[in-house]
């Protein structure tokens, strides 16, 4: 393995480096750097993953090529979000920081635009951008991009799929054709393809790893579970980690912040980051977790961009995301640098085949998780809190005059009374918790293909009875409307299984304990002075849900009339 020396990187820049802890180029740093440091018309792609070293891949060959004399944009990088083009600008900075007067400008959205023009105006070197801004300042014609001679994409695919393609195209039509260019890449959808095509000369392509192939150091998992039972898993999942340090990632803004405010109820040290949250906030969760003053950050996927941390030790995913690329992003943010991470998934039966998609992207097959019990989740627990103890620092003088009252307030208990004490302190929220708590019901392919068998039979799952409801989407009744209906009506937490939803009526199943008082409760009530009916659901001959046969007042037959492929309709056979 060669040095960075060796590659070419001038001394200014290796004593900043060596200072950073940099020792020894990484694979993707090894390659691209000499390209760089090279002839002038080298472009060139890069195929690698989040965190294997790419800033400084480019970086250090941008900086050692600026003639600092020469006050005026000579380098670009363009990047998809604010908090990347910080980090870039700010990684730019420490390694030039022996590089008398040379300047970097980060410019981006979010932030006065009149502040960035000014720093335009007395002079800059190298601009780190977002397409947006960017565009909007050659628009104003406050940015010369006359004689950048390096330009630089860095998550390109990100770029296009956050909707930049247009801008791009614009700002790249701006650059003087004979610049080099170079094109960090993840994946390679189509429209890194057609970039590549129109404005690079003859690309150098470099993979590190093999193309689109994810990180061998980070474990896939998934576990399949049934939708209510998702965030129960989620809080499985966590207690089983105590020292989990990790992104929860959500597909919307909404869902982002329910599961953060749940977490944070729960006693989770957690937070959300998203695109409602102003610039201020957002940067002040983004610092709190950088320096490890939260354990769990919930996010969505543009948010998360940008955020540089090499010690993740899982990213979970609460649903997978629409693009087999997002999950590579998603993954990406941890076993970085060479350590090693967990890509946890936690999944519905209708992602099966999302997953095999993701399979064939990443060229890695996903494990199948285990739900752990609460006993293992306990046992884990308590062996973390006897390693904490083990290894805390003990500052014998510190502590010298406290201890001989320590000792008379507890000379009473023996030594086996203190142990279980100190456990009991510890743990005893969470043995509370889980001696309580139901198992979560792992769902296997086989046991999906019966369930949905049952369901079109109209057959409850073991264990629970199935009612029919005259309410339905019509009525504005979805799963978690029917969830609190059901628990405002019965006094407790009702076990609710199964839920099926049709247009003027609906179905769900309860636990077989619970189903007389529930059906007795529940048919008391009234919605916005409509009677609630809710009774036992029946099969008609074809083994299909019906609606019970009954005799009410017209009044209350309109609200109960339904249509249903199959269904009988007033002066027709049924088909």
């Amino acid at each position: 393995m060669k040095t960075f020396a060796e590659l070419g990187v001038a001394a200014p820049i290796l004593k900043a480096i060596q200072e950073l802890g940099y020792e020894s180029p990484m694979p993707v740093q090894e390659e691209v750097i000499p390209l760089l440091l090279g002839d002038d018309n080298n472009d060139v792609i890069a195929l690698a993953q989040t965190g294997t070293g790419k800033t400084a891949a480019f970086g250090l060959p941008l900086l050692q090529k600026v003639e600092v004399e020469k006050v005026y944009p000579q380098a670009l990088v363009l990047c998809p979000t604010r908090e990347l083009c910080l980090q870039i600008s700010d990684d730019l900075t420490e390694y030039s920081k022996y590089i008398d007067r040379l300047k970097v400008l980060p410019v981006y959205g979010g932030s006065s635009i009149e502040s960035q023009i000014k720093s335009l105006k007395r002079g800059v070197h190298i601009v780190v951008a977002t397409p947006g801004r960017l565009l909007d300042l050659m628009e104003r014609k406050t940015v010369d991009l006359s004689a950048i001679r390096n330009v630089v994409m860095d998550e390109a695919d990100e770029m296009l799929n956050m909707g930049f393609s247009e801008s791009i195209d614009a700002i790249l039509a701006a650059v003087p054709a004979n610049r080099n260019m170079l094109l960090f890449s993840a994946t390679m959808p189509q429209g890194i393809a057609a970039i590549t095509k129109k404005y690079m000369k003859a690309p150098r392509e470099i993979v590190i790893g093999r193309k689109n192939e994810g990180n061998k150091n980070i474990r896939d998992i998934y576990y399949m579970v049934r939708a209510q039972d998702k965030y129960l898993a989620l809080k499985r999942i966590v207690d089983f980690y105590p020292n989990i340090y990790g992104i929860v990632f959500c597909r919307t803004r909404k869902e982002t912040q329910e599961i953060a405010d749940k977490l944070i109820q729960d006693g989770y040290n957690a937070d959300s980051l998203h695109g409602e949250l102003s610039q201020a906030q957002r940067d002040y969760v983004m610092q709190k977790f950088r320096i490890k003053n939260l354990q769990l950050l919930v996010a969505t996927d543009v948010a998360a961009r940008g955020l540089d941390v090499d010690d993740l030790t899982h990213v979970i995913n609460y649903g997978l995301p629409d693009e087999t690329e997002s999950y590579t992003h998603r993954r990406g943010r941890t076993g970085r640098a060479g350590k090693t991470g967990i890509s946890i998934s936690i999944c519905h039966v209708r992602e099966k085949k999302k997953i095999r998609e993701i399979e064939r992207t990443i060229n890695k097959k996903f494990e199948r998780g285990e739900m752990p019990t609460g006993e293992q989740i306990c046992a884990k627990q308590l062996f973390n809190f006897i390693d904490q103890i083990e290894k805390v620092k003990v500052d014998e003088e510190e502590i010298a005059a406290l201890m001989p009252q320590v000792y008379r307030k507890l000379e009473w208990l023996d030594k086996e009374d203190v142990i279980k004490r100190m456990v009991s302190l510890e743990l005893n929220r969470m043995i509370d918790y889980y001696k309580d708590a139901e198992e979560i019901e792992v769902v296997d392919e086989k046991s999906s293909k019966e369930a949905r068998a049952k369901r079109r039979k109209g057959e409850a799952e073991e264990g629970y009875v199935r009612f029919f409801i005259n309410f339905g989407k019509f009525d504005g009744l979805y799963p978690n409307t029917l969830i609190s209906l059901i628990n405002r009506c019965v006094p407790g937490k009702v076990a609710v299984g199964r839920i099926d939803l049709r247009d003027r009526f609906s179905f769900f199943e309860v636990k077989a304990g619970e189903a007389e008082e529930v059906m007795e409760l529940m048919n008391g009530y009234e919605v916005d002075g409509r009677r609630i009916s809710v009774e036992l659901a029946q099969e008609d001959k074809k083994g299909k849900d019906r609606k019970p046969k009954r005799s009410k007042p017209t009044a209350q037959r309109r609200f109960e009339r339904f249509s249903k492929e199959g269904g009988k309709k007033k002066g027709k056979k049924r088909k």
